[in-house]
């Protein structure tokens, strides 16, 4: 199997390594001058340093119009404000291929008077419906995918042809790949978790202590069990890779970027300086608003998301965010 992996992010790559012991794969990027160094040090000294390539990768900028077609299986490692673009872009070269994405998230509404942005299989059936598609989630660091520690993935599609071909690919006695059709459970899950990531590293960092950071990843994963399920996928997804198990990484995880992001805002830092201090995309920044804007359209409540938000928009310091959950009225749990 051939893939084409196109996106060479930290993620994007450490997938191509993982993938390309056992197959052929081709990693993309448009910048020459990062193509020319990943080739000159068979790494990618910028997003995973140390991490030698296999033989069976390949790295190019090569335009797609010339070698994309050929490929078995494509996969999009784009952030999520770029997977639009890179579907429209890749749509007219494909034959029937399956293809995947790897970002988690919510594409964020155009302008302020907009409906709530979409989930990334909601972008690809208004630009490219034609192709069969799908996702790959799960809970996972791309560090420690690289470096064949065990991890466990879910392959997300309505077409079985694409969770086959992404368990094909991808599967190995390093990372084990599970088939889910439930592609907005997994695709929900994956995008809420970022957001609840910021609040657990909200509480670590103003060390609140353990009980408090349980407490957040159960309500946490209420919340997003509550607006998938709104959103029409099935409650038992979200006791899976893609909900709670994706939700306790990303949360408690040192890997974390939204959970850095969390811990910098306890500690003073502007949410730019936040941000900056990364060095990476943290996507739950990007779409806390859009998660709350689309639980209001279908009448969820998420107080933690809310409180991330009112936090990333400057409308509350930490301790009043803190405030703003724990003064809330009690209530029954289920």
């Amino acid at each position: 199997m051939k893939i084409a992996m196109l996106g060479a992010g930290a993620w994007g790559t450490a997938m191509a390594i993982r993938a390309s012991h056992a197959h052929p794969v081709t990693l993309w990027a448009r910048d020459a001058a990062q193509v020319a160094a990943m080739q000159a040090a068979r790494a990618n000294q910028r997003y995973l340093p140390g991490q030698a390539f296999p033989e069976g990768l390949q790295v190019t900028d090569q335009a797609l119009e010339h070698w994309l077609a050929s490929q078995d299986l494509v996969v999009l490692a784009s952030p999520m404000a770029a997977l639009r673009g890179m579907l429209e872009r890749v749509a007219p070269l494909l034959t029937g291929q399956p293809v995947a994405w790897l970002c988690k998230g919510f594409e964020p509404a155009p302008d302020a008077a907009a409906s709530a942005g979409w989930l990334a299989h909601e972008v690809q059936r208004q630009v490219a419906p034609h192709l069969h598609a799908g996702a790959l989630s799960g809970p996972s660091f791309a560090l420690e995918v690289a470096r064949g520690q065990p991890t466990a993935l879910v392959a997300a599609s309505v077409h079985p042809a694409v969770r086959e071909a992404l368990v094909h690919g991808f599967h190995s006695a390093q990372l084990r790949v599970y088939a889910n059709d439930d592609i907005v459970g997994v695709e929900v899950g994956g995008a809420v978790k970022n957001v609840l990531a910021i609040a657990t590293g909200l509480c670590d960092g103003l060390h609140l202590g353990l009980n408090a950071r349980a407490a957040l990843i159960t309500r946490g994963l209420a919340e997003i069990t509550r607006l998938g399920v709104a959103l029409g996928a099935r409650a038992e997804t979200f006791m899976g890779l893609s909900g709670l198990g994706d939700l306790v990484l990303t949360a408690t995880g040192d890997l974390s970027r939204n959970r850095k992001v969390g811990l910098a805002l306890a500690q003073g830092m502007s949410l730019q300086q936040a941000v900056t201090s990364l060095g990476h995309v943290a996507e739950g920044v990007y779409c806390a608003r859009t998660v709350v804007q689309r639980a209001a359209q279908v009448g969820v409540d998420m107080p933690i998301a809310q409180a991330v938000v009112s936090l990333l928009e400057g409308q509350a310091t930490p301790q009043e965010a803190l405030a703003q959950l724990m003064g809330r009225q009690a209530r029954e749990e289920g």
